[in-house]
This record gives C-alpha cells, sequence and structure tokens, in this order.
C-alpha cells in the first residue's frame, strides 16, 4: 500500500519546482525507506487505461536503429515507433491490389507482415 502521505509530499515538492532526484534525495536522507519512495513516485505515474496500448520486445540492434531515427526527426522513441507504425497503415490503406508493397522506410518493413514466415529461396 503507497503512503498517501506521502504521495501528498511529492505532489506539493513538485508544485514548489523541485526535482525528483531531489526530493528523492531529501526523503531517503530524512529516513524514508527507498522501497516506499520509489512506490509512491511510482503511484503518481500516469496510465493509460486504453486498449490501444502495445507492449513490443525489439532487439538492441532494432532498437538502437529506431533510436537514432527518432533522434534525427527529434521524437522519442515511442513517438518514432507510433509514426512508423501509422505511415505503415497508411502506406497499406494506399496499397494498389496486385502490385509489390513500395517501402520508403526500412524500419517499417520491420513491423510489416510481408516479411514474417520463413524465407523462401535461402
Amino acid at each position: 500500500m503507497v503512503n498517501k502521505k506521502l504521495v501528498k509530499f511529492i505532489k506539493q515538492a513538485r508544485k514548489r519546482g523541485c526535482s525528483d532526484k531531489t526530493i528523492k534525495d531529501a526523503l531517503v536522507n530524512h529516513g524514508w525507506p527507498i522501497i516506499e519512495v520509489e512506490n509512491a513516485f511510482v503511484s503518481l505515474v500516469k496510465r493509460y487505461k486504453s486498449k490501444n496500448q502495445v507492449i513490443l520486445y525489439l532487439d538492441t540492434e532494432v532498437l538502437e536503429k529506431i533510436d537514432k531515427r527518432a533522434k534525427k526527426n527529434l521524437l522519442t522513441i515511442p513517438e518514432q515507433i507510433e509514426d512508423i507504425l501509422r505511415r505503415s497503415t497508411i502506406n497499406q490503406k494506399n496499397k494498389k491490389s496486385g502490385s509489390e508493397e513500395k517501402l520508403d522506410d526500412n524500419l517499417i518493413a520491420l513491423f510489416s507482415r510481408k516479411n514474417t514466415g520463413p524465407k523462401k529461396g535461402k
């Protein structure tokens, strides 16, 4: 159970402009157990209550490529992944039947259904 007084203190300290690190350090230095402090901060994280959540487990190499692309586009990694998926969906809608899909972004191919299954001819 999260300590409500601790959560209230953290909210007030944030309103005063204190950083989370400063707040954590002060609480721990005044004898608060680190696990209670961490639990209080975790309880303050906004959670999305939506069916639109997706969990991805990405290879380190893929994540590095996405991170590089995100920095280039001035996006966060989640924003970049969302952009890739959005463009992939739009690309799929615009695809003409019977023609080969043209991908302008190699990262879209990572999420494409086209590349699933065993490799043919190898």
